[in-house]
């Protein structure tokens, strides 16, 4: 795709970017990663970024000090980025998407249909983070800009584990670390890493996880209490649904905090059987095939009920096409 952001914001003097509510990895790089070139390609221009306040495992990556969190009152934005995310997930900052005179939307997740004047939507592709990189001319990179589009990559490809990992994603990966930024140091801190009481939750969360659907899913849930208990934040409950994920013989994990009464957030992770972006659409949600999440209303068993409902017929669908291709050979 011959898109030229550069030339799209040639002329703005106030440019913003901003991704979606609960930033991860690639939503963070991705902001930083684009507030750093911008920045750097178009001095003239005031360039800001507007997220919810990610946690410090990112605080490494140049930028992160500028973040705005507050959302205050702005004047109209000449040009308007939503990154890894449709603007309906854009939190505090829709309110300045809808009122920028340019928006562009820049993102991977096949369920975003695109609401900016420009989109470039990239389904195929592991990460928004890569989605830039191929935007960008080389030629214009440094080590911090590196550097940020790295942590997107390993975050939404766990760490090159995931099947949205391709050739491409590797040999990009493989010029970023060209850059010469420490990038064991990044994976340990940013992917792996956890403080002794995120460690302490996520021992409680394994422990007290439940089986189903045949032992091919797992459930675990923290309530408000709990997390009361050991003073920990949503952020501090992040890579709990993959350990669950890694267990073996579990086709679909999923893990679920209670953010207010009856209301949880759900956090999905699948093998190839579940495509948990489904799942999560019946929901209001979305994200990708083997990594997807929603908001949900009920008790914890309502909840667990109406996953599994959806989840069962994905493993029945992935089982009938299995058997169909086995007849066929």
């Amino acid at each position: 795709m011959n898109f030229d952001f550069l030339e799209e914001c040639r002329e703005a003097g106030r440019i913003g970017i901003a991704g979606h509510v609960r930033p991860d990895g690639d939503c963070v790089g991705s902001c930083l990663g684009l507030w750093q070139y911008l920045s750097k390609c178009l001095p003239q221009a005031q360039v800001k970024v507007f997220l919810d306040k990610p946690a410090d495992i990112f605080k490494e990556i140049r930028g992160f000090g500028e973040i705005c969190s507050d959302f205050p009152e702005e004047p109209p934005f000449d040009v308007f980025f939503a990154l890894d995310t449709n603007p309906e997930r854009l939190g505090g900052a829709e309110k300045y998407f809808k009122a920028a005179d340019k928006t562009i939307n820049i993102d991977h997740h096949i369920s975003n249909t695109g609401g900016g004047s420009i989109n470039v939507i990239k389904p195929r592709t592991g990460s928004t983070c890569e989605v830039l990189y191929d935007l960008m001319d080389p030629k214009r990179l440094d080590r911090d800009i590196a550097k940020a589009l790295y942590v997107g990559m390993i975050h939404d490809t766990g760490v090159f584990q995931y099947s949205n990992t391709t050739p491409e994603t590797l040999q990009k990966a493989a010029q970023l670390i060209g850059y010469g930024f420490d990038f064991p140091k990044l994976i340990l801190e940013t992917f792996y890493q956890k403080t002794y009481v995120q460690a302490q939750v996520m021992g409680r969360a394994l422990m007290e996880s439940i089986r189903f659907l045949g032992g091919s899913c797992i459930v675990s849930s923290i309530d408000l209490k709990t997390m009361d208990f050991y003073n920990v934040e949503p952020k501090d409950l992040e890579g709990i649904v993959n350990q669950l994920r890694n267990i073996q013989g579990i086709d679909c994990a999923i893990f679920m905090y209670e953010t207010g009464v009856l209301e949880y957030r759900v956090s999905m992770r699948s093998s190839e059987k579940v495509n948990v972006a489904q799942v999560a659409a019946y929901f209001g949600g979305g994200g990708h095939a083997r990594a997807a999440g929603c908001n949900m209303t009920g008790t914890f068993h309502d909840c667990v009920n109406n996953l599994s409902l959806h989840i069962e017929k994905e493993l029945k669908k992935w089982e009938a096409e299995h058997d169909e291709r086995n007849h066929n050979h």
